[in-house]
């Protein structure tokens, strides 16, 4: 998943009084403060070893001064609108903030605490009340409004016309043509939204630590590596649970070890365990705040003028409404399902087979699946682990695709400071020599780390104010005890793969204004570049360089190789109902009016899945709404369809490097110089159309889903 990093004025709405930032006793940010100015590391590289917790709040309140000093004094400006005084001046300004918020929201997810938790719920409204202050500021939209008026009279090139009508678009969006009482209103609703959000994500990580399977004796563990069990016992250790074993949750409703774990019965209480995070009571429960955002984002929406937040949402997005999400979302509903069921057939035929005596269950699948694969195909997940160890999946697999593709080279380096021992940082060069990048590798899972995986930048690319990228990407790879290796699913290399993909379009980006940087794109367009990184996993040339057994270096066998490949489709209708389910239950809350938000939310999913089809009992969804982070957080609310939507561009990519050749530095070349390096530049789809020369086509998204025929 991305995290984009936008302009901190036109960043999301879930952003203080700010009579009391503008009042003029407030102290100035003493130069002390690591974060009072640009940091003189290479690239501005954050100073991680100088930044305190304390350093972040008096930084926060001090950005929002001086961004609201900067914008009052264009909005005021006695000369008449230009788009240098007016629109380049905005996208200079706020660097203190964007400064601040960019290194504190990194961490905050990354490497958390109980003081930067609390900053974060103290900063939510605050944050949320001064973008309003920009965005409703009436003076300063009827420049910008102004400007774009005259539009077609400015002589600006394409780059400055797109971000001129960017700029119009954020400030409507925004509510900046609402009547001052209703503004007022949305202001009240902004940053109650802010809190809500803030408050959901640390319940989400805080009950998904307190929801860790605990179990008493080894031999429940039966299926589990060796290392897996110490690793178990490390973290038991860790919470004063000593002579116990607990495995920790991961963000999503499936967990790992349901697909080794041979005792049924602990199956059973490890997915409960996942299931029932945030809705079974206590101080973490989050039914109450997901009822309370759902109505909140409904009646921001009205205020706006639209029947429902999705509504609102999509119209900066390129699907670009509801009734285009909900019909992809239906049209492969059924037949998702159906491939399910048939599934779930093989699966019973093997629990029948072995006289198991039961009904496959949900918390069964995982563990039968690896049977089903085991018998059709002839091998298992674990067979592949050995061939994936983490530093050779990254240096080798990784960086080696981007190699041949855009000509990147890569040279670790350990004289920059981290937040953490685990984190790795790289220069990164262009194929000219000259340095491209800082791209920084945190892959270990932690306690104090939210769920999931993402990509964020620390200074996004943009030639105006001169910065060059510094990127991060985030994994949550459990890690294994001292001296052991680590070894990889297949899944875990994907996502290391895909994540790898956004942090290209961060380093790639060669734009000038810093609104448009990297992947400062649409929510539903920015999967789509990681997504198409995804296919070098398996490439021939690639899978040979990394692929290689960690103890005694051979390549991994042809005959596994091809067995990977052959069985690419299974386990399909798995993979595409759950994710669908989750997807159906984000957009049916937010396409909810404020007077529909139901009263019971497990009632409402409930009905929500069945109305749609995607009911199936077996295959639950990727997230729940208690602990669906993507769509209550705020990061993808009502865009968790992006993913689907990216990946019929990405489908259809795919098949362009394919008959073109595949990994070779003209295609990497065309990807880079059409789309990647383009950022946000223009309309998203136009750049899809620029690189393809067409639009995308669906069969080849049916075609890899084993939905054709269906």
């Amino acid at each position: 998943m991305n995290r984009p990093q936008m302009l901190i004025i036109a960043a999301s709405l879930a952003l203080v009084n700010c009579a009391a930032l503008a009042a003029p006793a407030a102290a100035a940010l003493p130069a002390t403060n690591p974060l009072a100015s640009a940091s003189t590391l290479p690239y501005e590289y954050p100073p991680f070893d100088k930044i305190k917790d304390s350093h972040y709040q008096p930084a926060f309140i001090a950005g929002m001064r001086e961004n609201l000093k900067e914008m009052d004094a264009i909005a005021n400006n006695a000369q008449a609108p230009t788009f240098d005084n007016t629109i380049v001046a905005m996208e200079k300004s706020g660097q203190l903030l964007n400064r601040v918020r960019t290194i504190f929201s990194s961490l905050q997810g990354a490497n958390t605490n109980d003081k930067l938790d609390a900053i974060d719920r103290e900063m939510a409204p605050k944050l949320a009340a001064h973008s309003d202050a920009v965005f409703l500021n009436d003076k300063l939209y009827q420049r910008v409004k102004t400007l774009y008026q005259r539009r077609a009279t400015l002589g600006l090139d394409p780059e400055s016309a797109f971000l001129l009508e960017r700029y119009n678009k954020d400030f409507v969006l925004a509510g900046a043509d609402l009547k001052p009482e209703d503004k007022k209103r949305l202001k009240a609703y902004n940053g109650q939204i802010a809190t809500l959000q803030s408050t959901f994500g640390q319940n989400v990580l805080k009950e998904t630590n307190a929801s860790a399977l605990v179990v008493n004796v080894r031999t429940e563990l039966a299926g589990m590596s060796d290392a897996e069990i110490t690793a178990a016992a490390a973290e038991a250790d860790k919470r004063g649970l000593k002579g116990k074993f607990v495995v920790p949750l991961m963000n999503t409703t499936g967990q790992p070890a349901l697909a080794v774990l041979t005792n049924r019965a602990v199956r059973e209480r490890l997915l409960a365990a996942s299931m029932n995070r945030g809705s079974h009571g206590g101080k973490f429960d989050n039914r109450a705040v997901v009822l309370k955002l759902a109505k909140l984002r409904a009646e921001r929406a009205a205020l706006l003028g639209y029947p429902d937040y999705a509504t609102y949402s999509l119209l900066d997005q390129t699907a670009q409404n509801t009734a285009n999400v909900n019909k992809l979302l239906s049209e492969l509903a059924k037949p998702a399902v159906a491939n399910a069921r048939k599934e779930a057939a093989e699966i019973q035929n093997i629990i029948d087979a072995e006289k198991g005596g039961f009904k496959v269950a949900a918390h069964d699948w995982a563990f039968y699946t690896d049977k089903v694969r085991a018998a059709r195909y002839s091998f298992d997940e674990n067979q592949l682990k050995p061939y994936f160890e983490l530093d050779s999946v990254l240096v080798k697999g990784v960086f080696f695709a981007a190699e041949k593709l855009y000509g990147l080279t890569f040279k670790e380096r350990k004289d920059l400071p981290v937040y953490n021992d685990d984190v790795r940082v790289f220069d990164v060069y262009d194929a000219d020599g000259k340095q491209l990048a800082i791209f920084l590798a945190d892959m270990y899972a932690r306690s104090n780390k939210r769920g999931g995986a993402w990509m964020n930048a620390y200074v996004s690319q943009n030639s105006l104010l001169g910065n060059m990228p510094v990127v991060a990407n985030h994994l949550n790879i459990p890690k294994p005890p001292k001296g052991e290796p680590t070894l990889l699913t297949s899944d875990e290399v994907k996502t290391a793969f895909h994540e790898f993909g956004h942090a290209l379009h961060g380093m790639l980006s060669n734009v000038k204004y810093p609104r448009f940087s990297g992947t400062n794109v649409p929510r539903d367009f920015v999967e789509y570049p990681s997504q198409v990184n995804e296919m070098w996993m398996t490439a021939p040339e690639v899978l040979a360089n990394y692929a290689k057994h960690y103890k005694t270096g051979a390549l991994m066998p042809k005959e596994l190789l091809d067995k990977v490949a052959a069985s690419k489709k299974f386990n399909q209708g798995f993979t595409t109902t759950e994710y669908l389910a989750a997807s159906i239950l984000d957009q049916r809350w937010h396409q909810l009016s404020a007077d529909k938000v139901p009263g019971d939310v497990l009632a409402f999913e409930a009905a929500a899945l069945k109305e749609a089809g995607v009911d199936f009992a077996p295959v639950p969804p990727r997230y729940r709404s208690t602990y669906f982070s993507h769509s209550m957080g705020g990061d993808y609310s009502a865009g968790y369809y992006a993913y689907l939507w990216s990946e019929k561009l990405d489908a259809d990519t795919v098949e362009w490097f394919r008959e073109s050749g595949g990994l070779q530095r003209k295609n990497g070349d065309h990807f880079r110089k059409t789309l990647l390096s383009r950022g946000g530049t223009a309309e998203a789809m136009d750049l899809f159309r620029t690189f393809r020369g067409r639009d995308a086509k669906i069969e080849p998204l049916l075609e890899r889903r084993g939905l054709v025929g269906n």
